[in-house]
């Protein structure tokens, strides 16, 4: 029962993105991470004031270096929303599980010493499968999206994925040091904000029309509802079955991109995403053996 909040969670995320994608008309990255930022800060520290959770925190360099990795996730996610097929920008970002297995890879081959024994490189063959799985899926699905001269967007989501999985390890060292995912989040939000307010220095400001403002207070608070959805089926739910339940959110993704946007993604296209989204499980399923324990991912 307590797995259903990521399918809920998931489609609050998805639905984040189809507000990013219609205020992305009307306003630039910047300003759509800054006011995913106000509102968000907002709309959590009132939430921390009902449970009574404090918003101190001990480790501001902690706080500091997760909100700078995850505002350039988001801000790459925001960009590929707006320029890419919404189902194809979410499946890019949910690549962080991906990355993050390709990191656990790489580390087992860095750090290898066959004089000292221990367990062999090889032992991670599986998880490396699930790797090249992934990105055998990335291939397939930006194979349409640069016949439709989109690569650079293409890029730009796969980057949003790669910073997103450091931002879930900075999140693991969090939690492991009791940090309330509450306070977490709401730095994360106080980070999108000042870096939002300084990327519109740069980028400038949109002529203010409060019917295209209207997308702006959504995409803050599905954000927030999604991430709190998240922390509770994470909290209370299977840890497997509800780090797979999460791919979900590509699923909610297609059917927005479908009936709201009229994307035409091609075959190809949607067996790219599939095999994402298979070897993103698998490769959940294989850490899971590994750290059973491990905390939830954020977005």
């Amino acid at each position: 029962m307590q797995a259903l909040w990521m399918l809920l969670g998931a489609a609050f995320f998805a639905t984040m993105g189809v507000c990013v994608k219609f205020g992305s008309e009307h306003f630039n990255p910047a300003e759509l991470v800054f006011y995913r930022g106000i509102v968000g800060m907002v709309f959590l520290a009132v939430i921390a004031r009902q449970k009574k959770v404090s918003l101190r925190t001990q480790y501001p360099g902690m706080h500091i270096w997760r909100s700078t990795i995850g505002v350039l996730s988001l801000s790459a996610w925001f960009y590929a929303i707006a320029n890419l097929p919404l189902a194809t920008a979410m499946t890019l970002n949910y690549m962080s599980g991906v990355w993050v297995a390709a990191f656990l890879v790489g580390g087992a081959l860095i750090n290898w010493n066959p004089q000292e024994g221990g367990s062999s490189p090889w032992s991670q063959g599986p998880l490396a499968l699930s790797v090249i799985a992934g990105f055998a899926g990335v291939v397939m699905m930006l194979r349409p999206t640069v016949e439709q001269n989109q690569i650079f967007a293409g890029l730009i989501g796969l980057m949003s994925g790669f910073a997103a999985a450091f931002a879930y390890m900075q999140v693991m060292a969090l939690g492991r040091i009791g940090e309330p995912e509450t306070r977490t989040v709401f730095y994360f939000a106080i980070g999108t904000t000042l870096a939002g307010l300084v990327g519109m220095g740069f980028a400038g400001v949109s002529e203010w029309d409060w019917h295209h403002a209207v997308w702006l207070l959504p995409v803050g608070v599905f954000a927030s509802l999604g991430q709190l959805c998240m922390t509770r089926a994470y909290s209370k739910g299977a840890t497997l079955v509800v780090a797979n339940l999460q791919y979900s959110g590509i699923v909610f993704a297609a059917l927005y991109s479908l009936l709201l946007f009229g994307d035409d993604i091609p075959l190809i296209g949607w067996a790219g995403m599939a095999l994402i989204v298979a070897s993103g499980m698998a490769a959940t399923l294989l850490r899971a053996r590994a750290a059973p324990n491990a905390p939830a991912e954020d977005h």
